[in-house]
């Protein structure tokens, strides 16, 4: 399994505000009902983090609306010991 942040934008709008909190909340998905949402603070994006078996899956979890404007990123937690072998991350 591998975590993923999803990050879904839609419109600056009321309208579009309550059209995606609302097909998000009612497809019932523990994921979407879940989703954190910017709106209040002008960034008009929902994220959800999601662990799943690849970034297919991660893009899965969205209604088929969101999907092509969706951006999915792979999370990767780093440690200390991770530092030493930092070059093959490509971090420093």
């Amino acid at each position: 399994m591998s975590k993923f942040l999803i990050e879904v934008p839609h419109g600056a709008d009321k309208a579009s505000c309550d059209m995606a909190i609302k097909v998000f909340l009612q497809t019932g998905s523990h994921f979407l009902t879940h989703a954190e949402w910017g709106c209040l603070d002008g960034e008009h994006k929902a994220w959800i983090i999601a662990d799943v078996g690849n970034r297919d899956e991660a893009v899965f979890i969205l209604p088929p609306a969101f999907r092509s404007t969706a951006k999915i990123t792979r999370l990767t937690t780093f440690t200390a010991k991770d530092l030493i072998k930092a070059d093959t991350y490509h971090v420093l």
